[in-house]
C-alpha cells in the first residue's frame, strides 16, 4: 500500500531545475524507462508496460523551475547520501512514484490518478512492442516479479539495477511514499539473480515490433466513415471471435488475412508426403517425411499449432539455432509429425527452409513452446531423425521414414556394444539418456541408425536437429563405424559441450597426424574435428592431442569462423607443451600433410624440423610463436 506523504525536508538541498532534470532524463533514458517497466504491474501486458514506462519517464520533467522548487517544498528529496547527480535522484523518485502509483487499482471511491491511466504520450499506432524474449532464467524472474506487489518489485530494482544498499533502498522506498519498506526489502528476495535484470527481456529501450490487427483497423476506417447501416454491419463483422477460425490456443490476437497467409494458417491446406515418397524422390530429406503420429488429423490441434507458430502470444517460449528465422510461414507447411509424446502434445512442421516443433501441455492450450532449426540443404545423411521431446534427461526422437534400425551407442565405451532400440510404428524412438551435460563426462550417448545403406551416428547437441558424427580428412568424411573411429571419438567426445546449441550439422573427427614422442614415450595422435553449422558460417574447429595412455584428448588450439581443417583449407598447424615421463618439457607440434617444415621461437626456445612433426626441449611454462611452411613454399600459422 502506498501513503504518499511530504517528508521532512528542511535540511536538504534544494531540488534541481527543469534544465538539470532534463539532462538527467536524456542521459540516463535507458536506465529510467528499465526501472520503470521492471516496477509497473506486470498485468497491464508487456505493450502497455512499454508505453507507460516511457510516459512516466518522460512525465518526469517538472514543468518549469517554479515546479521544480514547489516539487522541494512538497517532498521531492535532493542529493543526499552520496548518490553524486541531484538530477537524476530527482528524476528517479519521480518516476518511482508514477510507477508505484500505477500499480494501485482503480475503484469508484477516488478519482484516478494520472499514472493509473493509459498513457497519451507516447503513442504508437499499427504495432505492438514488447521487449526481446530472453531464455528459460529471465522468464522465470519475470514470473518471480509478477508475485511481488510494488514495493517489493521497486526495492528488488533499487537494489539490483540502482546498486543502492540496504539503508539507501530503505530511504528511496520512504520517500516515495511506501508505507513499509522493511517489508517491502523483505519481500525483494535473494540478490542471486540481480545480474539479470541487465538481460534485452527487461530493456523496453530495445524492442521487438508485430502488427496490430490489420483487419479490425481496415474494418474500423470503414466504420468511421459509413452512415448508420455501415457501422451497424461493421460492428457485427468485428464481434464475430477471429473471423470464425476457431480457438488459435496460444496465439496473439489475428494480424494478417492476405491469400498466403490465410493458406499458411488453414490446416487443410497443410502439405502431407506420400508414406513411400523418400523411395522414387530425387531428394532424399524432410521434405520426403510422410506425416505421422496419433493426432495427425485433428484439425484443432494443427490451427493452434499453425496459428501460434504466425504470431506467438506473450505465453508462448520461443527459442531458434542460431542464425534461423523465427518468423511465419511464407505458405502451406509440410506435416511431419502431430501426436502425444510425453505429457505434452507436438507438432513437427516443415517448411523448405526450417523445421519447426510446436508443443502444448495435454492438460490445456494456455500456454506453448516454439522451437525453430535451421534445414536448408539437408539430405540423407542429416535428415536421418529430429528431437520430439526431452523429459527429465531423457530424449525421444522422430526417425526418418528410411531407417530400419537404431541403436544407442555410448561413445566413451568404444568396444562395448550398442543397445538395440524399438521404435515406434510411427519412427518415434523409446526415451534415451541425453549426453552428459556441463560438468563430469562419465559417458555420451549417440544414436546409431540404419538405413538407406548405411549406418550413421548422431548425437543431440541441445537443438531440435541433431548432429551427425564423422571421421575422415576434409572432402572424405565418412560414417563413424571402425573401431579405430569409435576410439578416436571416445577420447574427444566429451569436447563436444564446445558446439552445444551453436546450430551444429555435422562435427567431422580428422586425425591428421601421428608423432613419435621423446624419450620413447610412444606415439601420440593429433586430431581436428569441425563442427559445420546449418548456416554456413562461424563453423568450429578444434585441434586435440592426444597422449598415449591418457583417457581424454586435450585441447591444443580452436577457433571459430576458420576454414581451416575443412574442404576449403583441407590443413591444420597446432602445437602443446609436453611433460615427459621423466621430467622433461618439451614443445610439440604436429601439421597436415601439407607442411614441409615447421620452426619455434620465443620463451627461450628456437628450434626447426623438416616435415609436419616437430619437438624442441623447452622450459615449463614457455610461450612461443610456431609458424610452418607449406610445401609450395608459402607460411602458414597455426590454428586460431
Amino acid at each position: 500500500m502506498l501513503n504518499v506523504t511530504a517528508p521532512d525536508t528542511a535540511t536538504r538541498p534544494l531540488s534541481p531545475d527543469v534544465e538539470q532534470a532534463e539532462a538527467a532524463i536524456v542521459e540516463h533514458y535507458p536506465r529510467l524507462v528499465r526501472l520503470a517497466y521492471l516496477v509497473l504491474p506486470p498485468a497491464l501486458g508487456r505493450n502497455r508496460r512499454v508505453l507507460t514506462a516511457h510516459s512516466l519517464v518522460q512525465r518526469a520533467l517538472p514543468r518549469g523551475r517554479r515546479d521544480a522548487a514547489a516539487a522541494v517544498r512538497g517532498g521531492v528529496p535532493g542529493q543526499r547520501g552520496g548518490e553524486g547527480d541531484t538530477g537524476y535522484a530527482y528524476v528517479r523518485l519521480r518516476v518511482l512514484r508514477a510507477a508505484l502509483e500505477a500499480g494501485i487499482p482503480l475503484t469508484f471511491r477516488a478519482l484516478p490518478r494520472r499514472a493509473q491511466l493509459p498513457p497519451a504520450l507516447p503513442q504508437v499506432w499499427g504495432l505492438r512492442l514488447f521487449p526481446r524474449s530472453g531464455g528459460a532464467e529471465e522468464l522465470a524472474l519475470d514470473q518471480w516479479l509478477a508475485t511481488l506487489g510494488g514495493p517489493g518489485r521497486a526495492a528488488c530494482v533499487l537494489r539490483a539495477l540502482e546498486r543502492l544498499s540496504e539503508p539507501d533502498v530503505l530511504r528511496v522506498l520512504d520517500e516515495a511514499g511506501v508505507a513499509d519498506p522493511a517489508a517491502a526489502v523483505a519481500e525483494s528476495g535473494d540478490p542471486a539473480n540481480d545480474s539479470l535484470f541487465a538481460s534485452p527481456e527487461f530493456d523496453p529501450c530495445v524492442l521487438q515490433a508485430r502488427p496490430t490487427d490489420l483487419l479490425r483497423r481496415r474494418r474500423l476506417a470503414r466504420a468511421a466513415l459509413a452512415a448508420g447501416a455501415a457501422l451497424a454491419v461493421c460492428g457485427a463483422l468485428l464481434a464475430l471471435p477471429g473471423g470464425g477460425w476457431g480457438a488459435d490456443g496460444a496465439a496473439a490476437p489475428l494480424y494478417a488475412r492476405n491469400a498466403a497467409a490465410e493458406q499458411a494458417l488453414d490446416p487443410g491446406k497443410l502439405v502431407r508426403a506420400a508414406p513411400a515418397l523418400w523411395r522414387t524422390s530425387s531428394r532424399t530429406d524432410f521434405s520426403t517425411w510422410p506425416a505421422r503420429g496419433d493426432r495427425a488429423d485433428d484439425a484443432e490441434l494443427l490451427r493452434r499449432a499453425l496459428a501460434v507458430w504466425a504470431r506467438p502470444g506473450s505465453s508462448v517460449v520461443v527459442s531458434a539455432t542460431p542464425g534461423t528465422p523465427a518468423g511465419p510461414p511464407m505458405g502451406p507447411a509440410q506435416l511431419l509429425f502431430a501426436g502425444a509424446v510425453d505429457q505434452a502434445v507436438v507438432v513437427l512442421l516443415y517448411d523448405g527452409l526450417r523445421v519447426v516443433r510446436y508443443a502444448e501441455p495435454r492438460a490445456g492450450t494456455t500456454v506453448a513452446a516454439l522451437d525453430f532449426a535451421r534445414t536448408d540443404g539437408a539430405s540423407a545423411d542429416t535428415a536421418t531423425a529430429l528431437v520430439l521431446s526431452r523429459v527429465d534427461g531423457n530424449v525421444r526422437y522422430l526417425t526418418a521414414p528410411w531407417v530400419t534400425g537404431a541403436a544407442l551407442r555410448d561413445l566413451l565405451k568404444p568396444g562395448g556394444a550398442p543397445t538395440p532400440l524399438k521404435p515406434t510404428p510411427d519412427g518415434v524412438t523409446p526415451p534415451v539418456p541425453s549426453p552428459a551435460p556441463a560438468g563430469s563426462c562419465t559417458s555420451w550417448n549417440a544414436l546409431a541408425l540404419t538405413g538407406d545403406g548405411a549406418t550413421r551416428l548422431i548425437t543431440d547437441l541441445g537443438e531440435l536437429t541433431p548432429a551427425r558424427l564423422t571421421s575422415g580428412a576434409p572432402g572424405a568424411e565418412r560414417d563413424v563405424t571402425e573401431a579405430a573411429e569409435l576410439g578416436d571419438w571416445s577420447r574427444i567426445a566429451c569436447l563436444l559441450p564446445a558446439v552445444r546449441s551453436h546450430g551444429v550439422r555435422t562435427v567431422n573427427a580428422w586425425t591428421y597426424a601421428k608423432q613419435p614422442l621423446p624419450e620413447g614415450d610412444g606415439t601420440a595422435a593429433w586430431l581436428c574435428t569441425r563442427a559445420e553449422t546449418w548456416r554456413g558460417t562461424a563453423d568450429r574447429v578444434q585441434a586435440q592431442f592426444l597422449a598415449p595412455g591418457a583417457p581424454l584428448a586435450a585441447q591444443a588450439a580452436r577457433s571459430e569462423g576458420s576454414p581451416a581443417c575443412g574442404p576449403r583449407e583441407p590443413r591444420v598447424l597446432a602445437g602443446v607443451l609436453w611433460k615427459s615421463r621423466a621430467g622433461q618439457w618439451y614443445v610439440l607440434a604436429a601439421g597436415s600433410a601439407q607442411f614441409a617444415s615447421l620452426s619455434v621461437s620465443g620463451g627461450g626456445v628456437s628450434g626447426a624440423a623438416n616435415g609436419n612433426r616437430l619437438a624442441v626441449k623447452a622450459p615449463a611454462g614457455a610461450q612461443v610463436d610456431l609458424s610452418g611452411k607449406l610445401t609450395d613454399g608459402t607460411k602458414a600459422g597455426v590454428l586460431r
